[in-house]
């Protein structure tokens, strides 16, 4: 397995800086963020991105897939045509992108039931479903040209809420550049990951670590890699029974008092998890 690191663990986004830290704390590869600022964005060329791989090499470093800052903001589900149009083209945006960074996925949001924005729309469950498997299934050509792997995430979106509804979204697509892009940490609210890795199976593309500390009125927060209730030990051998070996990305966030912190705590997290070191 391949240990790498989400582009959101950085403050700066500068290419130099995130590559240098990624070296430094011992990871293999950058989850980069296309967004309205930092080196990927919606005006970014092909030669811009060509640059910024070639940039990566030179810090021995990989870069593997490509997530979106505005994947909550219109989605393909939306009630309204134009935010449907808007999550359409920058999915098309991020598969090219991604294409010309060296990626061989993305990360994709295939529907919203409801976001976090206490003023966002509440789409009908069985619209989004229908909608998000019509408009994912009309990316695919475009997936397909480009050699780039749409990964479906398991988010807090109120959609696929469960292991064998998403494998069974995932199947109705039926198409080898679509597939799951698993996060460890997203379904402790309501379930166990290592269920989810068993059902989900060949049909995860990506992986992503993070830890939820679960409280007893059912709540709960994020907190760094092992300090948390997700049951590594058993994920691991589930992920090892899988014979799964390809990335695994710390999505972890910065603390702005001490920006480092976070890549210091979480790649020894990493180290102990890979290495099943849980002594």
């Amino acid at each position: 397995m391949k240990k790498g690191i989400s582009g959101w663990a950085f403050v700066d986004r500068d290419p130099d800086t995130c590559f240098a830290l990624t070296r430094q704390y011992g990871f293999e590869g950058v989850e980069l963020v296309l967004g309205e600022f930092g080196p990927v964005q919606y005006t970014s060329t092909k030669a811009d991105m060509i640059a910024l791989r070639n940039k990566a090499k030179e810090y021995g470093l990989s870069l593997y897939s490509l997530v979106c800052d505005q994947c909550w903001q219109d989605s393909l589900s939306s009630t309204d045509p134009t935010r449907r149009e808007r999550a359409r083209e920058r999915i098309k945006k991020q598969i090219e992108l991604a294409s010309y960074l060296g990626c061989s996925t993305i990360l994709v949001l295939p529907g919203i039931v409801e976001g976090f924005d206490p003023t966002d729309e509440v789409v009908p469950y069985e619209t989004v479903y229908n909608r998000a498997l019509e408009e994912v299934k009309a990316l695919i050509p475009y997936a397909k040209q480009y050699n780039i792997v749409m990964a479906l995430e398991n988010v807090w979106n109120k959609f696929l809420l469960s292991p064998m509804e998403m494998r069974d979204f995932i199947d109705r697509i039926d198409s080898p550049w679509v597939g799951s892009y698993f996060d460890v940490g997203n379904v402790l609210i309501n379930g166990y990951p290592e269920h989810w890795i068993d059902i989900l199976s060949n049909r995860i593309a990506k992986i992503h670590f993070k830890d939820f500390r679960k409280e007893a009125n059912g709540g709960g927060q994020f907190v760094d890699l092992l300090e948390g209730d997700v049951n590594y030990p058993t994920v691991m051998q589930c992920l090892k029974k899988l014979g799964y070996d390809g990335w695994i990305t710390a999505e972890v966030f910065p603390d702005t008092n001490d920006p480092e912190k976070v890549l210091r705590v979480n790649s020894a997290a990493m180290d102990r998890i890979l290495k099943e070191d849980f002594v």
